[in-house]
């Protein structure tokens, strides 16, 4: 064999002095019960010694298969969706599987399209977080696990527990004395945030207070405008709930520039418990979702249907985590 070139399995198996069936079924991981352990150890240190590595491409072909999962995303600088991907790769990896990461539309409404020329040549499989199925039409035919979307559609789904999440936040500040709330509303037409509104809602309703919501961009400057619009009611809220921790950000800025102190004379809320809600001052009050395990959760789920199985929809909880930007109304608010 010249010294440049790539050692093939032919040359493995001339240097254990084996057939090249017997190097495809050891490196396959097909040997058990069919060749001896020893025989294997052999194929197994002859590959080592000679540096080869099996061509996954040429035995992708040969199975039918690309071993890549598309995973769609709404967008890769929100911070909530890199702990999304991180999860996904874990689990991918450990299958030989690898990940392409893709942002889907801002139009929700029309159906998403591909980075490939040929998608259905090009992927194995799809996970599409925080966004509707229908989107997927190009994509119909291809297994697909969706994440953080309506767990009422065709497609198996691995989310959050949203609605219960947003109970619990909306319970603390009724705890805590709070009727007026303001809702800072992600202006997305999406599954989780018509759960969390409905959830706010509900219980707002049943504590005899009132609920009033501005929609933005989840983004900081209109947040702060959303916010903005809300205190300058006559009975203006004395919290606000915002849906995203990035709009949290924007609702401190609108009190500090009204010259309210929070949570003395304010109390804000997040949700998603990404690095940011302890970055500000005070502290954020949120509802932690395990992103990374929403990834690893939804990437187990799609080998899973990818291998013949029917996996079942599949809920992680959130947690209420309640930090320094929540406290009792002030008394002239009340």
């Amino acid at each position: 064999m010249p010294a440049t070139s790539r050692p093939t399995s032919k040359d493995v198996a001339h240097e254990a002095g084996v057939s090249q069936s017997t190097v495809s079924l050891v490196l396959g991981g097909k040997w058990s019960g069919r060749i001896s352990p020893a025989t294997a150890a052999s194929v197994r240190e002859a590959a080592e010694r000679l540096g080869y590595r099996p061509n996954q491409a040429a035995r992708n072909l040969r199975l039918g298969t690309t071993r890549t999962v598309l995973l769609m995303v709404p967008t890769l600088t929100a911070p909530f969706f890199g702990p999304v991907h991180t999860g996904a790769v874990r689990v991918a990896a450990r299958h030989g599987f690898g990940v392409v990461a893709y942002v889907w539309p801002d139009d929700a409404a029309r159906p998403a399209g591909s980075p490939f020329a040929a998608p259905r040549e090009a992927i194995d499989g799809i996970l599409a977080s925080s966004m509707e199925v229908e989107a997927l039409a190009e994509f119909r035919g291809t297994p697909a696990v969706m994440l953080d979307s309506d767990p009422s559609g065709p497609v198996p789904t691995v989310g959050f527990g949203v609605a219960d999440g947003m109970r619990s936040l909306a319970a603390h500040l009724v705890a805590l004395g709070h009727r007026r709330i303001g809702h800072v509303a992600a202006a997305v037409d999406q599954w989780t945030f018509r759960a969390r509104a409905d959830a706010l809602a509900a219980v707002t309703a049943r504590a005899g207070g009132t609920l009033t919501r501005a929609a933005c961009a989840i983004e900081v400057g209109a947040a702060r405008e959303a916010a903005a619009r809300l205190l300058a009611h006559p009975d203006r809220p004395t919290a606000l709930v915002c849906d995203d921790d990035l709009l949290a950000a924007g609702a401190y800025k609108a009190a500090r520039a009204l010259g309210l102190d929070v949570p003395s004379d304010l109390s804000v809320t997040g949700f998603d418990d990404v690095l940011l809600a302890t970055a500000l001052e005070p502290e954020l009050t949120t509802v932690r979702l395990p992103a990374e395990d929403l990834g690893a959760r939804g990437m187990e789920a799609l080998l899973e249907l990818l291998d013949g199985g029917r996996p079942a929809r599949r809920v992680l909880r959130g947690q209420l985590v309640v930090r320094g930007s929540t406290a009792p109304p002030a008394r002239t608010a009340r």
